[in-house]
């Protein structure tokens, strides 16, 4: 297990704490090791119903950490890994979003049921930015979800997306203040627990349909990013996001 990651067991509820305050809390290839693990025991347990995602300080999560994931293969491979763990997850998924949701840290939640965001909660799915494509379903999901016009500009533009935003387009379930955020999301995943079981994971299955098109979509976003991470667009997008400078694509 992850030092950043911190798992806590409430009624029924296991609840995954990103826990990388200072760093936004970005992901490492160890931190989606953890996650991977939890999700994986949560699964196995007849006694654990729900899971719960959760942000420690003042955001949700920044995404990957570009150093550990450009370091070597083992960060792209856990993240995909968990996109694919978190994506075959067939419990009840909820999550308590607060700051700073940027890539993964947003499009996990389109795996998630129950999506509560503070005031402040800011969606931001920069993949094109960095001359990379979306993964985790998110080309499917999000125009589903929230309408091809606002998937675009997110997904094409990079425009983040506020909570207000969020809410409208249907892509939250709800906002909630910022000091019972958490408490509030345990409120619902202890909802969900005293919901007869079968029916719930019954209808959550229905709710899901049929995942033969989303594997397969997660999977070709899987081969792109590969192919893209090592383009030159990506390169000099990295190499001007480290540096602290617009960077400049060249058109053939």
């Amino acid at each position: 297990m992850s030092e950043h990651i911190a798992i806590v067991e409430n009624a029924g509820v296991i609840e995954i704490h990103i826990d990388r305050a200072d760093k936004k809390n970005a992901l490492t290839a160890l931190m989606y090791r953890a996650m991977i693990a939890a999700l994986a025991d949560a699964a196995a347990r007849s006694d654990i119903g729900a899971v719960l995602f959760a942000g420690k300080g003042d955001a949700f999560c920044a995404g990957n950490d570009l150093k550990d994931f450009m370091a070597g293969p083992e960060g792209g491979a856990a993240a995909f890994d968990f996109i694919r763990a978190i994506a075959a997850f067939d419990k009840p998924l909820v999550a308590a979003v607060q700051g700073l949701a940027v890539g993964v840290g947003t499009t996990m939640l389109f795996h998630c049921d129950l999506i509560y965001a503070a005031p402040d909660a800011r969606f931001i799915m920069p993949f094109v930015n960095l001359g990379i494509v979306p993964e985790a379903g998110s080309s499917l999901l999000a125009p589903a979800i929230m309408g091809h016009a606002k998937a675009a500009a997110m997904l094409l533009l990079g425009e983040p997306m506020d909570a207000a935003a969020a809410d409208s387009a249907g892509f939250i379930t709800a906002i909630v203040p910022a000091d019972t955020l958490l408490d509030h999301a345990r409120a619902k995943a202890a909802h969900l627990m005293a919901k007869p079981p079968q029916a719930l994971l019954a209808t959550r299955r229905l709710m899901k349909g049929d995942p033969t098109i989303l594997n397969a979509r997660i999977e070709e976003e899987a081969r792109l990013f590969r192919e893209t991470l090592m383009s030159a667009e990506a390169q000099e997008a990295f190499a001007a996001f480290f540096e602290k400078r617009a960077p400049v694509f060249r058109r053939a």
